[in-house]
C-alpha cells in the first residue's frame, strides 16, 4: 500500500510562505527552500528590530530635545537634570513632540525649570 503523505497540506503550507515572500528578489520568491529560509530570516529581523526600533527612538527624541534646549545655553543632562528636580514629569517622546511642533510651549517649560 502507498504511503500517504498528505499532499493538500504540504502544498497549502508551501503556498502559504511563498504568498508572503512574494514580491522579494530573485529566488527568494519562488524557489522553496531559498523561500523558507529567506521568510525565516526576516522574521527573525521583525522580531529584533520591533525591540531595537524602541532604542532608535529614544536615541531620536534625546538628539531633538538636545537640539532645542541649546538654543537656551542648556545641554540635555543640564535640562533633564533639572526637570526631574523640580518633579516635571513629561516624557521625553512628548518633550521632543513640542520642541519639533510646538516651540511656543517647549519655551516655557524651558523658563519653568530655569
Amino acid at each position: 500500500m502507498p504511503r500517504a503523505v498528505n499532499a493538500v497540506a504540504s502544498r497549502q503550507r508551501r503556498k502559504k510562505i511563498l504568498k508572503k515572500v512574494k514580491g522579494q528578489f530573485g529566488r527568494r520568491k519562488n524557489v522553496w527552500t531559498v523561500a523558507k529560509n529567506a521568510y525565516e530570516k526576516g522574521q527573525t529581523y521583525a522580531y529584533r528590530d520591533r525591540r531595537t526600533k524602541k532604542r532608535n527612538f529614544r536615541s531620536l527624541w534625546i538628539q531633538r530635545i538636545n537640539a532645542a534646549v541649546r538654543e537656551y545655553d542648556m545641554s540635555y543632562s543640564e535640562f533633564m537634570g533639572k526637570l526631574h528636580k523640580k518633579d516635571i514629569d513629561i516624557s521625553r517622546k512628548t518633550l521632543a513632540d513640542l520642541a519639533m511642533n510646538n516651540p511656543d510651549a517647549f519655551k516655557a517649560i524651558v523658563d519653568a525649570v530655569k
